[in-house]
C-alpha cells in the first residue's frame, strides 16, 4: 500500500530572496492567473455566448440577490465587487484542491537527520547513530484553502474592510457607538461583546474554511489509497458541494455583517 502523505502546515517550495513560497501559495497565484484568463476571455466578445454567458448569468444573479438585501442598487452596487470576488476565490481554490496532481504531484527531499530520531521498529534499536538521509515528500500543489495562511488572510480581508466601510457610513463617532454604549451597565456589557464578536469573526471565518477543505481532502486522500477505484467518486462529488457551500457561506457571511455595520441601530 502506497504511503500516505498529510500535513496540516503547507510546505515550502522554494525561495525568493528570503520570502518563502509554499505550495498552496503556489496555487493561489496559479488561481490568480486563471482569474485574469476569465477576464480576457469574457472582454473578447460584445455578443455574449459560450463561457460568456454563464459568467454573466452568475454576476446578474448574484449582483440582484445582494442589491435585494441590501434594499438599495446604491449600495449593492458598492458592496457587490467585494462579496463576488470572495465567492469566485474561495469557490476557485476550493475546487482547485480536489484536481488530480493535487497533493500526488510533487518531489522528495532529501534531509540529514540523526538515526535516532528516525522511526523504528518496536523493540528495535538504531544500529547505526550517524547521520541518515530521510527523503520526505513535498507536493507541488496543496489547495489554497486547505493552508490555514490563506483562511486567515481571507478573513482579516473581510472584517477589515467590514469595519471600513461602517465607518464610511455611520461616521467614526457612529462606529464607536456599537461597541461603546453608555446608556446603561447591560448595554455597555452588549457592547464589549459585540467588540469580542469582531475579533471572533476572524477565528471563525478562518477555522471554519480551513477545517471542512482540509478534512475533505485527508477523507479524499485515504479512500484513494484504501479503495482506489469508483468508491471515491461519490465523496469526490460531495466536495466539490461542500467547496460551494463554503464559498457561499464565506461570501454571505460577509455581506451580512456589512450589512450589519453599516446600519445605524434602532433607539
Amino acid at each position: 500500500m502506497r504511503d500516505i502523505h498529510i500535513s496540516i502546515a503547507a510546505e515550502e517550495l522554494f525561495r525568493i530572496g528570503s520570502f518563502p513560497v509554499t505550495n498552496s501559495l503556489l496555487v493561489t497565484y496559479l488561481t490568480i492567473l486563471l482569474f485574469i484568463l476569465i477576464i480576457f476571455l469574457v472582454k473578447k466578445n460584445v455578443i455574449p455566448k459560450g463561457i460568456q454567458n454563464v459568467v454573466e448569468y452568475l454576476l446578474e444573479y448574484f449582483y440582484n440577490l445582494i442589491c435585494e438585501v441590501f434594499g438599495s442598487e446604491e449600495k449593492g452596487r458598492k458592496f457587490f465587487p467585494l462579496v463576488m470576488t470572495i465567492f469566485l476565490f474561495v469557490l476557485f481554490i476550493n475546487w482547485f484542491g480536489l484536481l488530480p496532481g493535487v497533493g500526488t504531484i510533487g518531489i522528495y527531499r532529501e534531509t540529514p537527520v540523526h538515526a535516532e530520531e528516525m522511526e523504528h521498529p518496536e523493540g528495535v534499536a538504531p544500529s547505526h547513530p550517524e547521520l541518515k538521509i530521510h527523503k520526505e515528500f513535498i507536493p507541488l500543489f496543496r489547495g489554497a484553502s486547505a493552508d490555514l495562511n490563506t483562511t486567515l488572510a481571507l478573513a482579516l480581508i473581510s472584517v477589515i474592510f467590514t469595519q471600513i466601510y461602517s465607518i464610511q457610513a455611520l461616521g467614526f463617532k457612529g462606529f464607536l457607538k456599537r461597541f461603546i454604549k453608555l446608556k446603561n451597565p447591560i448595554m455597555f456589557f452588549v457592547g464589549i461583546l459585540e467588540l469580542i464578536a469582531e475579533f471572533a469573526k476572524i477565528i471563525s471565518f478562518s477555522f471554519r474554511l480551513f477545517g471542512n477543505i482540509f478534512a475533505g481532502e485527508v477523507l479524499l486522500t485515504v479512500m484513494l489509497v484504501l479503495l482506489p477505484i469508483l468508491i471515491p467518486a461519490p465523496f469526490l462529488a460531495l466536495e466539490i458541494f461542500v467547496g460551494v457551500i463554503q464559498a457561499i457561506i464565506f461570501s454571505f457571511l460577509t455581506l451580512f455583517f456589512i450589512k450589519i455595520a453599516t446600519t445605524e441601530e434602532e433607539h
